[in-house]
């Protein structure tokens, strides 16, 4: 245990207290959520139509766009994984996975808080909130895919495939208000948002926005990970113990 501690570097940081990569990553990410909530509240001007509910747009629009980076890391991830069979690659969609989830669940739940002042209605089966809808659940099934499999082997493999043809889903739901019939605003960042859009000072909080998700997005991730890695090492060493029992 001694000779573990002293050839792994992580825990040497750790001995002497200093903070480590995603610590650093975490305050981070609470700092600029600090200033982006000064943003979003203090310096954002006030829609003129909408009023005060419209800045729950500054956390919808980012978490909306950060569950479609993760399941485009959780599809890059899977084909890897696929083609190398690599623990690293199949963490990273793992753990892209859950916290994809997590993102489109709050953007879910954000946009149904915008939409009851707005539409009068908690829910409508208009084609952005159903496409989302069907998002959530494609990635629900992944994780519990990976839970229920008969083997871990098995549950990576599946997992994987339902990441790459899961991922299908997102530019749908990204151009389901051009496609179909829809009460959904129109995209206000990206290839289908109009000239003008937003004015200035509003772009220029939501792109802060972006970035402080991004970052927090990253440390969810990065720290996932390394649990997921300590639960196979935890793994391996009750596997260990058992076979040693079993010899004896």
């Amino acid at each position: 245990m001694v000779a573990a501690e002293r050839s792994d570097p992580r825990l040497k940081g750790r001995k002497r207290g200093r903070p480590g990569p995603r610590q650093m990553v975490l305050v981070l990410a609470g700092l600029l959520m600090l200033a982006d909530l000064y943003l979003m509240l203090m310096v954002a001007p006030t829609d003129s139509v909408l009023g005060q509910v419209q800045r729950v747009f500054y956390f919808h629009v980012p978490m909306a766009v950060m569950s479609f980076l993760a399941f485009f890391v959780v599809f890059l991830a899977s084909v890897v994984f696929l083609v190398r069979r690599s623990p690293f690659w199949d963490r990273l969609a793992h753990a892209s996975a859950e916290v994809g989830v997590v993102f489109v669940t709050l953007a879910l739940i954000t946009g149904v808080i915008w939409a009851r002042p707005i539409w009068n209605t908690w829910w409508t089966w208009e084609p952005r909130l159903t496409t989302t809808l069907i998002l959530w659940l494609i990635y629900v099934a992944y994780l519990m895919i990976r839970s229920y499999a008969p083997s871990i082997r098995q549950g990576q493999i599946y997992s994987a495939v339902v990441g790459i043809v899961g991922f299908v889903d997102v530019p749908i739901v990204y151009y389901s208000v051009i496609w179909w019939r829809s009460i959904h605003p129109s995209p206000v960042v990206g290839p289908l948002a109009g000239d003008g859009a937003l004015n200035s000072t509003m772009l220029a909080v939501l792109l802060f926005s972006f970035v402080t998700f991004l970052v927090f997005f990253a440390y969810l991730v990065a720290e996932r990970m390394a649990i997921m890695d300590s639960e196979d090492r935890l793994r391996q060493v009750r596997l260990s113990l058992r076979r040693s029992q079993a010899q004896t």
